[in-house]
């Protein structure tokens, strides 16, 4: 492809020799990011270790027509950071300089390949840490933090990636360079273009430097492990949580099958029986000590209530962590009882959490799949495991179960994504969710940033290659349905 061998012979002037990746080889280990059931090998990789270097990378694949995909850790769950295959991987892997903490106005500045958890560690001498935690924390990065608006754990009461940024440098699809955001000090009475950067999938720019806000830890932590008989009794528990007026740091909830698997990886000392608990909650409360003890007396209270067959609260900051680090090993751990799996991320109302698991499993069993549930009970998030076989002919099944639950979603009043984004995976649900008008919208949006649509190109919204060849044909309904056609 000429265009591509020019790219790669400009960006051999631009960039030190070791940035450019070409061997096929090398190439594979760009073809996915962590959703591996979608592969496409990269024409070529490059890998800046500046704010410079990227707005070369960038400018050159704008002024020769090629297509390019930002890249952080490759630990995104919705094929965000799949290639093109006559296109650019722009890995940000080099540039992972912490650049300041700022103690006065309780904020960080760091470059995008900065681990989510290196800015806590970072931090931790002054008191501080950064509040979104992935569950991929001690290696995803803030860059792709940005890309997805991620949240974690403590999004319940913390909220997601776009309260903690203040600012980014980024570099648009043409190359140029702006400021976005202001510091912790800046008054911005302007449109909120970082806001609609933040969770754009990296399809209206790339971030070089980005500033987060830091909180200050709080004076006092506890956590509980409880053990429900039944997936209804812990949705119920949740539910009483929140009615009581009780905001958790955090409330995660396991099915069965999840708890074996996290149980077999790191021995955090989830029930292994099936028969007392079908479901655990993690539930957490952090805050002034005094009521800290109030709230934690109180959900221990409605656990009982609600049938917990059991309720093992932390001794000290060891098993706490040991109970987190059982909880963030869940994904990870599916590769004990499965070879293969797909991660979903829809959102349903609380109130409707036991519903949509029954239906959830309903599906499951008609697909003759395996689904393990681990998720954000405090705000809906579901985090459901589709198992499959690929090598016993089962993807195929497992991609259209795993649709089929986000959509689930939609049709019990929430949505397609919580934090993990609609990349390339739920693009064609897109439909589902908004309308013609809607889809619209953000196309003319995405098209006023990024005209020759070159940025991380397929993604979020539905396009008739992406719906009606490279993933399966049986997901061309979704757009014909939805009376598209080929505008999209």
């Amino acid at each position: 492809m000429p265009a591509l061998e020019e790219v790669r012979r400009e960006l051999a002037a631009a960039l030190p020799a070791a940035a450019l990746i070409d061997d096929h080889a090398r190439l594979r280990t760009y073809e996915c990011d962590g959703l591996t059931g979608y592969r496409v090998v990269p024409g070529l990789v490059a890998l800046p270790g500046t704010h410079d270097e990227v707005v070369a990378a960038v400018r050159s694949c704008h002024r020769n027509g090629v297509p390019y995909v930002a890249r952080g850790a490759g630990t995104g769950l919705s094929g965000g950071a799949l290639p093109v295959a006559n296109g650019i991987v722009i890995g940000l892997s080099r540039m992972r300089k912490i650049l300041e903490v700022d103690t006065v106005n309780e904020t960080a500045t760091v470059e995008p390949g900065v681990t989510n958890l290196a800015i806590s560690q970072a931090a931790a001498a002054h008191g501080l840490y950064y509040a979104p935690d992935p569950s991929s924390q001690q290696v995803c990065t803030i860059g792709g933090n940005v890309a997805e608006n991620s949240g974690g754990a403590h999004c319940l009461k913390y909220g997601f990636t776009t309260h903690h940024v203040l600012a980014a440098d980024v570099v648009l699809p043409d190359g140029t360079a702006a400021r976005l955001g202001g510091d912790a000090r800046a008054r911005d009475d302007g449109p909120d273009l970082l806001g609609l950067f933040i969770g754009s999938e990296g399809t209206l720019g790339i971030a070089t430097r980005i500033t987060v806000r830091l909180l200050r830890r709080p004076a006092a932590v506890r956590t509980l492990l409880a053990d429900f008989g039944s997936v209804e009794e812990a949705g119920r528990a949740v539910s009483g949580i929140v009615a009581a007026g009780i905001v958790p740091a955090a409330v995660e909830m396991m099915d069965a099958l999840a708890m074996r698997a996290a149980e077999a990886a790191t021995g955090a000392g989830f029930t292994l029986d099936p028969a007392r608990a079908a479901a655990a909650l993690v539930v957490e409360v952090d805050g002034p000590p005094a009521e800290v003890e109030e709230c934690f007396r109180r959900i221990v209270a409605v656990c009982e209530t609600n049938a917990a067959t059991r309720v093992r609260v932390a001794a000290d900051p060891e098993e706490r962590a040991r109970i987190w680090r059982g909880r963030k090993a869940a994904f990870a751990a599916m590769g004990r009882i499965s070879p293969d799996y797909f991660v979903q991320d829809g959102v349903v109302p609380r109130a409707r959490l036991a519903e949509v698991l029954a239906r959830i499993a309903e599906l499951g069993e008609a697909a003759g799949l395996r689904v393990a549930n681990v998720f954000h009970a405090g705000d809906g998030n579901l985090h459901p495991l589709v198992l499959y076989d690929a090598s016993a002919g089962q993807s195929e099944a497992g991609e259209e179960l795993s649709r089929r639950i986000a959509e689930l979603c939609v049709e019990l009043g929430g949505s397609l994504s919580g934090e993990h984004g609609i990349g390339a995976d739920k693009a064609c649900s897109m439909p589902r969710m908004f309308s013609e008008t809607d889809l619209a919208v953000m196309a003319r949006v995405r098209d006023a940033v990024d005209r020759d649509g070159l940025c991380n190109p397929g993604k979020v919204l539905p396009t008739p290659r992406l719906c009606g060849e490279r993933i399966g044909p049986y997901r061309a309904h979704v757009v014909e349905e939805a009376g598209l056609g080929e505008r999209w």
